[in-house]
């Protein structure tokens, strides 16, 4: 692991894998961290450079109060490319690290190659949905949120039938700092890429959950239809299809990047 710089604030950085292979920069969902790719670093990293980062606000990344937005998640993205001397990267992003990817792609094409948009979407209200969330993490802190957060994430007879691995995404739910979490369930909030994302030209694979109550597929759909020439795959899983079916998620993401 290393700590980068940005903004002036130190980031939670993993490099694996080759160091003169095509790089591919891994980014997180919202209450998570670089962990949640434990599945996926070690089959990634036999092909690629793995860059994998702690959002700002998560896990060992610092969390100053906001505002945040899904521009400065987009640029923090950046900033850790060019502190690295990577000039293009392949990218990967589930959730909240799926709209980072979708502004950087928008915003900063030429450091983008093949990217997969994974169990998000471009818009996602309402407001008052976020505001509630806010409120509850800043008066109960992030265990208020967090059982009904593993309930969206996982279908149930993977929580069932896994125990150990939920208990694992739990705890990284509860270590988020509530400055993080709430500065960016509000940069969520704030967000609407639906008309910018037409304008991508980049090939992009769409990864959707057919039981995700959180990005559901309508709104992988749109994501799809929206993006000229995109792929699209469904997996038999909830929000975190990285996690429920890592073997499928993984196979779908090498064979796109191939």
């Amino acid at each position: 692991m290393a700590t980068i710089k940005i903004d002036g604030i130190d980031f939670e950085v993993v490099v694996e894998g080759p160091p003169n292979a095509p790089a591919l920069l891994l980014s997180n969902s919202l209450s998570s961290n670089l962990h949640m790719w434990d599945a996926q670093a070690s089959a990634f990293a036999q092909r690629f450079r793995v860059v994998r980062y702690d959002q700002r606000g998560h896990g060992r990344t610092a969390a100053p109060e906001g505002p945040y937005s899904i521009a400065r998640l987009a640029q923090d993205a950046v900033e850790i490319l060019d502190a690295l001397g990577i000039a293009r990267a392949h990218f990967c992003g589930i959730s909240m690290g799926g709209m980072t990817g979708m502004r950087l792609l928008t915003h900063h094409r030429s450091r983008i190659d093949r990217t997969v948009l994974a169990n998000t979407a471009a818009h996602m209200g309402p407001p008052d949905l976020w505001n509630a969330r806010i409120a509850a993490a800043r008066k109960g802190g992030m265990e208020a949120v967090a059982d009904a957060t593993v309930a969206r994430w996982f279908t149930q007879s993977f929580r069932e039938r896994a125990p150990d691995r939920v208990e694992r995404v739990r705890a990284m739910i509860l270590a988020t700092p509530v400055a993080g979490y709430a500065a960016c369930c509000g940069a969520i909030r704030d967000m609407d890429q639906r008309h910018a994302i037409r304008a991508i030209d980049a090939p992009v694979l769409v990864i959707l959950g057919a039981h995700d109550p959180a990005t559901t597929p309508v709104a992988g759909e749109a994501i799809h239809a929206a993006i000229r020439g995109s792929s699209i795959v469904s997996l038999d899983a909830a929000h975190l299809s990285n996690i429920e079916k890592p073997e499928a998620f993984n196979e779908a993401v090498l064979d796109f990047l191939r």
